[in-house]
């Protein structure tokens, strides 16, 4: 039997259920479907974006479309473009957990508490999160780099506390590692000739850092990619390529195990595009010349959540 204290609290409850709702299920369960909230969308940014011009960071803002509350290119990532010029730096310091960068060209350092990474053309490195980092240019420096600070926003997260050290990549031993792929007697039979950037630190995904996953992949002249898909968004950046290369992306697979209306992407050197999860996607490359790509998605969450679920097509 409730007291009049019992009772009072109870007939004063509506600041606890002002924002309560109830929804039959069918009306909930695919916000996408219902048009609640948007697909991914297709994307396209070019070198153009970063050619020239003063320091500065250049995010791939899709934020108005995925109706986030800050720069996001997807939903739980970011990806920019960086310019530093020849004997200046950038500060960086975003809320997020993880950060990796492809140095498209130049020299420098990045500097983060008493680790320094020099850094070459063609190489990786990662930062975590939580710390303040600064790099800097011994020549004009082009960088892609993405990070995970939309997903932190959307968790509401205030604050983080590294899971791993700096780590370099050095590119000669990124390039040495995709060709020893490439030389292999079963390289023609698989899906991909690509190599998985990984850290010690994370033994049961096997990822760069535990959000992100960085492939630095070949896709060689006369040669096809064929569908797959994967629950990660992929933010793809071109290294090099010739005329002839592009990808496709759709939804759906034909009876022959291509895809339906497709959408093509046509490939350029230092382009960066969205590929949005679950969508089907393959690549092309129709010259005779190799070409060199990099994506980098989430797929270091989705792979610890069992979520990933990559899918080829037979």
């Amino acid at each position: 039997m409730l007291d009049r204290t019992d009772a009072a609290l109870l007939a004063d409850d509506t600041d606890v259920t002002e924002s309560a709702q109830y929804f039959e299920y069918t009306k909930a369960a695919n916000p996408i479907g219902a048009k609640l909230i948007s697909r991914v969308p297709f994307k396209t940014f070019p070198a153009e974006l970063y050619a020239d011009g003063p320091t500065r960071v250049v995010p791939l803002d899709l934020s108005a479309e995925l109706g986030c509350d800050a720069p996001a290119t997807g939903p739980g990532l970011i990806a920019n473009f960086v310019r530093i010029l020849k004997g200046e730096r950038i500060e960086l310091d975003p809320l997020a957990t993880s950060q990796i960068f492809y140095v498209i060209r130049g020299t420098g350092s990045a500097v983060q508490g008493g680790h320094t990474i020099p850094f070459t053309q063609g190489a990786f490195f990662s930062l975590p999160g939580g710390i303040e980092s600064t790099i800097s240019a011994l020549e004009d420096v082009a960088l892609y780099y993405v990070n995970d600070a939309p997903l932190l926003t959307y968790l509401g997260v205030d604050s983080v506390s590294p899971r791993f050290d700096p780590t370099l990549y050095p590119a000669e031993r990124a390039q040495a590692e995709l060709q020893k792929v490439a030389r292999d007697t079963h390289a023609a039979l698989r899906s991909r000739i690509s190599v998985l950037l990984g850290n010690a630190n994370f033994p049961q995904t096997r990822t760069v850092t535990h959000v992100l996953w960085a492939m630095f992949g070949l896709l060689p002249g006369k040669s096809v990619q064929k569908p797959h898909r994967h629950q990660s968004i992929a933010l793809d950046f071109i290294v090099d390529c010739p005329r002839g290369c592009y990808s496709l992306v759709g939804t759906e697979l034909d009876e022959q195990g291509n895809i339906a209306d497709a959408t093509r992407v046509d490939w350029a050197p230092g382009l960066a595009f969205v590929t949005p999860p679950g969508y089907w996607h393959a690549h092309f490359n129709e010259s005779d010349q190799d070409a060199r790509l990099i994506p980098i998605q989430d797929a270091g969450l989705q792979t610890y959540l069992r979520a990933l679920d990559i899918r080829f097509a037979r």
